[in-house]
């Protein structure tokens, strides 16, 4: 088969207009990037305010392999089948970080023949939105350092300052460093740090806005440190928020492209899933619901990561509520779950992965169960789906199908969309549809009024199935400090590894017997979340030894090779 870029690069691409056009988005709306993309401009929503709501779906997964187990490629899949099948649909991602692009886990625009394209663009810079938080974070961490040094009016306490420093890639060296070095010109030194941009709180506040004026007075709400009162200081304490909001006012337009059989996607915000609420933009879903009979949008990692975010953060926030949920499993992810195997990047697959064993599929079909029986949790319908690899057997999809309904799916289907595209869907399409038809009562995880603990320790005990939570010391002062700034309503965004259920990545399948380690809570009182830091997470990754940017080049009439 061929690569997904040689895929990309040869499909036929629709003139933007064209596919605005189709979902009835006027050319005055639009600001074009090229030929392939455009900006929207938010007064579309004005215009669609008294059309019905589609149908919404968010598309999740079980806990993932390092290499991805194709839910993005199940996402624009969907979005595909469900024209296929004569649906009005608009797909909802995020934009992917230059971190992963260039490191191990490569694009995120799906695959195969269910992608979005011009796929280069996808996943490089596409309309600079990343760019633009970016030099937002960073304007106020100059401003921080910049108002200590010319006399510190504010009296910030400078060992209290959790703003850091972003860039759009994976660099470890630069997780903690020291600023202010040189001489007295040269700033005060203190000790500070990098985050990965899509780790930033602009990048959450970006998704999470409903418009340009919200997005300005979420700018204003950050929370910096405190002063030698231990009082909150904030962006707009610093006059900053306003210059920030400049920065971001292109930013906040979602940006529209096109999968591979010419349908409408919007792409728009990329929060990490493990760190930040990792789902795409409010402000796009609401455009795209008020156009599309069915919009398909997709919760970052597994269900305990994106999906729990998608409920009990980016639903009480938008006032929308999912018409069902989809979770992705693949026969290789769940035969790893069983503990028998060890999937790593840039090392061929244990030959074992590719033939039919049962076996270890039943020793590690606990971690599929987990997620429904949490899905379940929020009183919405769900689809389980089996991404469909060239080396899975029959048996091996109806032995997870049949497990997947025992653990209360409303269905349980396979999907070959990587290889045929909507065609591969329609069975998933179907489901779907049907699951959006049913009776549902949307529910929270957990009250507004509940304590700061309560919320974390629901999360942990329901979602994750610890045993507790420990909390170390510097947890336990922030919930204090949280509390008492009036915090403590804000609900949960928990930072912890993708890769398990707990925040040990070596712990596969369904864990049980362990408790849950909070080293530190960072606020993102803009975005409106509390964020707990689990065991050893950390908010800048780092290159593997073969990164996946050694790999990628120009050939030589300009074309970009290796990417993915």
């Amino acid at each position: 088969m061929k690569s997904d870029l040689q895929i990309a690069q040869e499909a036929p691409l629709r003139q933007i207009v064209d596919v605005a056009a189709e979902i009835g988005i006027a050319p005055e709306s639009l600001e074009l990037y090229g030929q392939y993309k455009a900006k929207v401009a938010l007064d579309v929503l004005d215009a669609l305010a008294d059309r019905p709501q589609g149908r919404y779906v968010d598309v999740t997964a079980i806990s993932p392999t390092p290499l991805g187990e194709g839910k993005t490629v199940t996402t624009v899949g969907l979005g595909q089948a469900l024209k296929h099948i004569g649906k009005n649909v608009i797909t909802c991602i995020r934009q992917p970080s230059l971190g992963p692009v260039f490191g191990i886990k490569g694009g995120a625009a799906g695959g195969g023949y269910s992608q979005v394209i011009p796929m280069e663009d996808f996943n490089l810079h596409l309309t600079g939105d990343v760019h633009a938080v970016s030099m937002a974070n960073n304007l106020l961490a100059a401003y921080i350092d910049n108002h200590i040094f010319q006399g510190n009016e504010l009296n910030i306490d400078p060992n209290s300052i959790t703003w850091r420093r972003v860039v759009d890639l994976n660099d470890r060296a630069l997780r903690n460093i020291v600023v202010g070095l040189g001489g007295k010109l040269d700033g005060i030194p203190r000790e500070t740090g990098f985050d990965i941009a899509v780790a930033s709180e602009v990048m959450a506040i970006l998704a999470m806005a409903t418009d340009l004026q919200d997005m300005r007075k979420r700018l204003g709400r950050i929370v910096i440190g405190t002063n030698m009162a231990g009082d909150p200081v904030t962006a707009e304490d610093l006059k900053c928020a306003g210059a920030m909001t400049v920065l971001m006012r292109d930013a906040i337009k979602p940006n529209l492209m096109q999968n591979l059989e010419g349908g409408a996607v919007f792409v728009h915000a990329g929060p990490f899933a493990n760190i930040a609420q990792g789902n795409n933009s409010i402000i796009a879903d609401k455009i795209a619901l008020k156009i599309a009979d069915y919009v398909v949008t997709e919760s970052g990692f597994g269900a305990d990561m994106g999906a729990e975010k998608f409920m009990n953060i980016k639903c009480r926030a938008s006032g929308l509520r999912p018409d069902c949920v989809v979770i992705v499993a693949t026969v290789r992810a769940l035969k790893s779950h069983s503990g028998r195997f060890e999937v790593t990047p840039g090392k061929p697959l244990d030959e074992r992965l590719k033939t039919e064993d049962l076996e270890s599929l039943a020793l590690g079909i606990g971690n599929l169960e987990k997620h429904i029986e949490n899905l379940k949790k929020f009183g919405v319908p769900v689809v389980a789906v089996v991404n469909h690899f060239p080396t899975d057997t029959d048996a091996e999809h109806e032995f997870i199908k049949k497990a997947a309904m025992a653990a209360g799916a409303d269905f349980a289907v396979s999907h070959s969309v990587h290889a045929k595209g909507g065609a591969g869907g329609e069975d998933l399409a179907r489901a779907v549809v049907e699951a959006c038809e049913m009776p549902k009562e949307f529910r929270f995880l957990y009250p507004d009024d509940a304590s700061i603990k309560e919320k974390i320790e629901a999360i942990a005990t329901e979602i994750y199935g610890a045993d507790g939570v420990d909390y170390l010391p510097a947890a336990e002062a922030k919930i204090g400090l949280y509390t008492q700034m009036g915090l403590s309503e804000l609900p949960i965004c928990m930072a912890k590894t993708h890769l398990s259920l707990s925040h040990d990545p070596a712990l596969k399948g369904r864990p049980t017997g362990w408790r849950l380690p909070v080293r530190d809570i960072r606020a993102s009182v803009g975005a409106g979340f509390l964020y707990p830091l689990c065991g050893d997470m950390r908010t800048m990754p780092g290159l593997s030894k073969t990164p996946a940017g050694d790999q990628i080049d120009i050939d030589e009439h300009g074309n970009v090779v290796g990417l993915f």
